[in-house]
């Protein structure tokens, strides 16, 4: 099953950024598999595709791997009742390397040498394909597409003296973006890539220690935020406690993902200790500033528009409207026999609030704008609705890169602000006028005075093209500087 947003309505399908992946692990209670269950089900903002959990019950490991979202299979008592023992981590998907099916879901499990190992993974290793590449010559066999199974691999082959020193050795041969949660029979542990740019938090439940991707998943199941795991960090948990350590090299500042905290965060979780809804109410406030306009209401484009246009409305001191209401339970479009049914399929996701928006002059908010096919739908929805005028303002820049670390974007070519002005985006989309967050007020919204342009405090790749790592699978004839001519539209 894929998200509802990822359906493909009257042609919409990729005219927005799919969700990364989502982990969660607990170690040292008894009812270790369902409180993952809960944890993943508040990550499901994350990856909707596919989920997996992998638990260890004293003497055998438990595998369960499902296509679609987890209340709709891992809420079953005969799949818990299944997944038996004190500890256990989960994986909620969306595919970015390696494609959709039952192979690449996660967690993947391996029988080695020292015994069991269970690995999930959020992020993306930009080097996965060379490393598996060199692998195979070796005689590996993979049974994926994932470039998770990369780090199973370089596990097993590793001569470190044991579990800890081989998974190490295996970190240290990948490159990209990495929060890692493992399970073997004896231990948990979790990591980050050295740059820290995707988020992994450590928590506390009764004295059982968990690792997720997100706070907002403690909440659920009333646990203790302890700190959030550190750029080039493994903490490794046993029945003796915690130990952590710092196993890289570390040769530049953290980049964590600046776009957490624009769209794929929840809003009610707290990311590199600051909270994500007041963050956007932060963004919208710094667009109305930069961008103002003259007009009578803000409206959002639900649900990801929301903060920053209750933002921009405060600072711009304009009233706030739901001037259009989101379908929450939309399906798959099934019938479409003719054009004008087909181009219905806007409206089973979003409606018009007509009574709010007839003759206004009316401020759209929404976090970014891709392929701008939706933009353009909503924006025409708006004006048959009966308003005067329509000025789009984005609580971001300009999406004019891919991203390589665990976001799945389209191709540079494909990104309308790699291939037009702003003027010209105006113009596609149809509205009087479109603004977006200048990368400073981005900056200054998360609590920088500006962009350090020599040393940026976080990964913008997808802003500025400036990507904080070697992109080994993509040299040569896609290196950094031919995906620039890509995001110049290939000229």
């Amino acid at each position: 099953m894929v998200q509802v947003d990822d359906l493909p309505l009257a042609g919409e399908a990729d005219d927005h950024f799919h969700d990364e992946c989502g982990v969660f692990g607990i170690f040292g209670r008894t009812d270790a598999s369902a409180i993952v269950t809960l944890g993943l089900h508040a990550l499901q903002h994350r990856g909707q595709e596919a989920a997996g959990i992998v638990s260890f019950d004293g003497s055998q490991f438990h595998v369960e791997r499902h296509i679609g979202l987890i209340g709709d299979t891992f809420t079953k008592q005969s799949v818990l009742d299944r997944l038996q023992g004190s500890r256990a981590i989960g994986h909620t998907r969306y595919s970015t390397t390696g494609g959709a099916g039952l192979r690449n879901v996660q967690p993947f499990f391996a029988e080695l040498s020292e015994g069991g190992l269970a690995i999930a993974h959020n992020g993306n290793i930009t080097n996965a394909m060379t490393v598996q590449r060199a692998l195979q010559k070796q005689g590996a066999i993979f049974s994926s597409t994932s470039d998770t199974e990369t780090v199973l691999h370089l596990v097993a082959t590793s001569k470190g003296r044991d579990t800890n020193a081989r998974f190490i050795d295996a970190l240290r041969q990948i490159e990209g973006a990495f929060s890692i949660v493992a399970l073997t029979s004896k231990k948990m542990i979790g990591c980050r890539d050295p740059l820290g740019i995707r988020p992994l938090v450590l928590g506390d439940l009764d004295g059982a220690y968990i690792l997720s991707s997100e706070t907002c998943a403690l909440d659920i199941i009333g646990a203790r935020y302890v700190r959030d795991v550190k750029p080039g960090e493994m903490v490794v948990v046993t029945e003796d406690g915690l130990e952590s350590s710092f196993p890289f090299e570390i040769k530049q500042e953290p980049r964590f993902c600046i776009f957490e905290y624009v769209y794929f965060a929840r809003p009610d979780s707290s990311v590199e200790g600051r909270n994500v809804y007041e963050v956007r109410k932060e963004i919208g406030a710094e667009l109305a500033r930069e961008m103002p306009v003259e007009a009578d209401i803000v409206v959002p484009v639900p649900d990801s528009g929301t903060p920053a246009a209750i933002g921009y409305a405060q600072a711009a001191n304009l009233p706030f409207e739901l001037g259009i209401i989101r379908n929450h339970y939309v399906g798959r479009t099934f019938i479409q026999p003719t054009d004008s049914i087909r181009h219905m399929g806007v409206k089973l996701k979003h409606n018009a609030n007509r009574r709010f928006i007839e003759g206004k002059r009316v401020v759209l908010v929404d976090d970014s704008i891709v392929r701008g096919t939706t933009s353009q739908k909503i924006v025409q929805m708006v004006r048959d609705a009966g308003a005067a005028e329509v000025h789009m303002r984005i609580a971001s820049p300009p999406t004019r890169a891919p991203c390589f670390y665990g976001v799945d974007t389209p191709e540079a070519a494909k990104l309308l602000a790699s291939r037009m002005t702003i003027e010209e985006m105006a113009e596609f989309i149809r509205v009087d006028s479109l603004a977006f967050l200048s990368i400073d007020g981005l900056y200054r919204a998360v609590g920088e005075a500006k962009r350090n342009t020599n040393q940026p405090q976080y990964c913008d790749a997808c802003f500025t093209q400036d990507y904080p790592t070697r992109l080994t699978d993509h040299e040569g004839a896609d290196n950094v500087r031919t995906l620039s001519l890509l995001a110049a539209g290939g000229q």
